[in-house]
């Protein structure tokens, strides 16, 4: 018998080293596990898997997880569109106004790019409508700009600021004029945007107000909508 505790006493360092590597062995497993799980999630977000999201999401991921570049599961599915898997992120609690790296909110990409559907959502869950890009513009600004007009009909039924002016000392109206083409899109906006109550009077940090803008293109249907005003 005190042989046997003698050996047994020897081998007690191997034993608890093998332990204490397991433990950590698990540890790692367990956070690569983690990771993986996380990735799953940005993926599905992605990929309009929302069975796939909503799985993830009750194995305990955190919903705002985010890649490299700042960007949450819901902002993922606010690019690609998936309008399904955005759904069960916004109704499960996530942020839809968690800005990525470069100042991007889902509510301010889904109203820069005309998401429409996630646009909706998020403004009924909490969309911040004084958020403004990493151009200091509102959700508006480049809704106009990019000729998204039932996005721009839908913020404007919202109490965002119609008048904010962006980091180029732009407003909504200046943008829809001096990056828009003049056509029939163009002069639809131009024309919400001045039944909304637009001021067609503030100019650019040149002192060019739309107006002039729009008789220097020579956008003579918009020049008509500006010269009523």
């Amino acid at each position: 018998m005190p042989k046997a505790n003698a050996e047994m006493k020897n081998r007690l360092p191997t034993i608890l080293l093998i332990c204490l590597s397991v433990l950590i062995m698990g540890k790692t497993i367990a956070n690569e596990t983690q990771d993986s799980m996380q990735n799953r999630l940005l993926a599905a977000a992605a990929q309009n898997q929302p069975e796939a999201v909503q799985q993830l999401l009750a194995a305990g991921v955190d919903i705002e997880t985010r890649d490299s570049q700042g960007r949450t599961a819901l902002l993922l599915a606010t690019h690609h569109d998936a309008v399904e898997a955005a759904r069960t992120l916004i109704e499960s609690g996530a942020d839809v106004n968690a800005m990525d790296n470069i100042s991007d909110s889902p509510y301010l990409y889904a109203g820069a790019e005309g998401r429409l559907e996630i646009l909706r959502m998020t403004l009924d869950h909490g969309a911040d409508l004084a958020s403004v890009n990493r151009y200091g513009g509102t959700a508006l600004i480049p809704a106009a700009h990019h000729g998204h007009v039932e996005t721009v009909r839908e913020l404007l039924q919202t109490a965002t600021d119609i008048d904010h002016v962006n980091n180029l000392g732009w407003t909504a109206l200046l943008e829809a004029v001096i990056l828009g083409d003049g056509g029939a899109v163009y002069i639809e906006i131009v024309e919400l945007l001045l039944e909304a109550g637009a001021d067609a009077g503030i100019a650019d940090n040149d002192g060019v107000t739309p107006l002039m803008h729009a008789k220097n293109s020579g956008y003579a249907e918009i020049v008509e909508l500006l010269s009523r005003q």
